[in-house]
């Protein structure tokens, strides 16, 4: 471990070096690597997280630039896992990663989710989400979910020490995954927003300090600025 690296991280009572060393032990997987989870990937691997998984069939576009920092002009058409590898690596060579340009599907969820920690869901589609849930829930492990719009964005942990479930907060399973997808605007920086404090509660919760958002829901609209938490 490299407690210079990580010394303004350490210094803080609620980690220390034993919480740096947990880091460094954990895996989490990030489902989704575009906006949100451009963000989560670069926090969680600054932070020292020891491996991360990348989940994500799509390949970078223009549009993706305005929100994904993850990417350049430059490797517009290429995969995003295997940039966003690439990326990462640069950023940390303590932190192992790997890429699953399949994404998660019904096929291989229940062996990739069983290899890690922790999941970070950063996707954009109604299926996924309950593949997580379901899938989580079979496998013991907790994850932490983010979801934006326009202006607004959310974040909660689900599976977690108080076992509340998506399934619980969304029950209308069958007429939101035949929901289709449209286009929505979205606001540059919000998805930054989110997915770092997804990267927080995962910090929080691999650690084990603060009062997490197990079990509660947090809100905030960016363009009022406005944020509550409610109880689940």
């Amino acid at each position: 471990m490299d407690l210079q690296r990580y010394s303004r991280q350490t210094m803080l009572p609620e980690i220390g070096e034993e919480g740096q060393r947990r880091l460094q032990r954990s895996s989490v997987l990030i489902v989704g690597v575009g906006g949100l989870g451009s963000a989560a990937a670069l926090y969680l691997t600054a932070a020292g997280v020891g491996h991360i998984g990348l989940a994500d069939p799509d390949r970078v576009s223009v549009s993706n630039l305005q929100r994904q920092i993850l990417y350049s002009e430059s490797e517009v058409g290429m995969k995003k896992c295997e940039m966003a590898y690439l990326r990462l690596k640069a950023l940390s060579s303590l932190t192992t990663t790997e890429c699953y340009n399949d994404g998660i599907t019904p096929q291989n969820a229940r062996e990739i989710i069983g290899k890690y920690d922790l999941i970070i869901d950063c996707c954009d589609n109604f299926a996924t989400r309950y593949l997580l849930d379901d899938v989580c829930r079979e496998t013991g492990r907790a994850w932490v979910h983010g979801a934006i719009g326009d202006f607004t964005g959310q974040v909660t942990i689900f599976n977690g020490r108080k076992g509340i479930s998506y399934s619980y907060l969304y029950p209308d399973r069958e007429e939101l995954t035949l929901r289709k997808a449209a286009p929505q605007g979205v606001l540059g920086t919000l998805p930054g927003i989110i997915g770092t404090l997804q990267a927080s509660e995962a910090i929080k919760y691999i650690v084990g300090f603060g009062d997490s958002l197990d079990g509660r829901l947090f809100r905030i609209n960016t363009k009022s600025l406005e944020t509550d938490i409610m109880e689940l």
